[in-house]
């Protein structure tokens, strides 16, 4: 870890940190309130997958639809009017939307094998923007003048690291630079995450192994084809089992830093007590 005590934290001039952990327990709260502070620079993954590593994508996909209505061709064609996708740290809807759900198409579903090349633009996407963070890191205090720095990970990073391997490359690249937190929840979060993705399902990116898994699973408990599959009931129906597979994932990243329970978190108000916090946690493991 880039701080092995609190002492070094406390003393460090440059702060930074990296959260992860289930999307919900806290990551943009702790990010946007750091932000806020003044002196801290905001890193969000999924906005720099939307922007730098996605958005071609996504403004040609809407560009696809649009060029099904014979009026919205005819401006395009002629260069009358623009499709863009208006991205913001509060709106990344547009990476979800591309990301899309497998299933009938009538529904809103996408052909499985459409699914799985978007699944694996994303995957390359985020692990590119991972990758990205010591250059921002430099970035922020080189041009703007930012002393501090919060990296603002999404959901998935678990999916494409190895926290057991102590030589991992996208771990060991960014504890080099910040150091890694991660966001616990205990049995009740997790249950009201559940209820909450029941009610709002939204697209996920998972490990292609688990999805070849789960599709196939899903498939043969529900007896029905690959065309037919409601896009909604499979996101729902796999939400319980993926986050239970991510669950030893994110355990086995704790050993690269410290983590916070979501309790703790939500008690924070301001970044003196979020430092204060940190400290603790640093005095805990050490």
């Amino acid at each position: 870890m880039i701080y092995q005590t609190a002492q070094d934290w406390r003393d460090a001039p440059h702060k930074r940190v990296l959260f992860y952990g289930m999307s919900g327990l806290g990551k943009t709260h702790l990010s946007n309130m750091l932000r806020d502070a003044g002196n801290w620079f905001h890193y969000s993954i999924d906005y720099r997958i939307g922007t730098r590593y996605m958005g071609e994508l996504i403004a040609d996909n809407a560009k696809a639809h649009a060029m099904k209505v014979p009026f919205l061709r005819n401006l395009l064609m002629t260069d009358s009017i623009y499709i863009g996708s208006n991205i913001t740290f509060e709106n990344l809807s547009p990476v979800s939307t591309y990301l899309g759900k497998p299933g009938d198409p009538d529904k809103g579903g996408l052909p499985i094998d459409e699914y799985r090349v978007r699944q694996e633009q994303f995957r390359r996407a985020e692990v590119n923007a991972l990758m990205d963070t010591g250059h921002f890191i430099d970035r922020a205090e080189r041009l703007y003048g930012y002393p501090h720095f919060v990296c603002d990970t999404g959901g998935s990073i678990c999916e494409w690291v190895d926290g057991d391997d102590p030589d991992d490359p996208i771990l060991t690249e960014l504890a080099s630079h910040c150091l890694l937190i991660g966001l616990k929840g205990n049995d009740a979060h997790r249950q009201e995450l559940i209820r909450r993705f029941d009610r709002a399902p939204k697209p996920m990116c998972y490990q292609p192994e688990f999805l070849t898994a789960a599709w196939a699973e899903y498939l043969s408990e529900n007896n029905v084809e690959e065309g037919d599959v409601e896009p909604d009931h499979f996101i729902r129906w796999t939400y319980a089992r993926a986050l239970a597979h991510r669950a030893p994932r994110y355990a086995a990243m704790e050993k690269w830093g410290i983590t916070l329970e979501h309790d703790e978190v939500s008690q924070v108000t301001s970044a003196d007590g979020f430092k204060a916090l940190v400290a603790a946690a640093l005095e805990r493991t050490g």
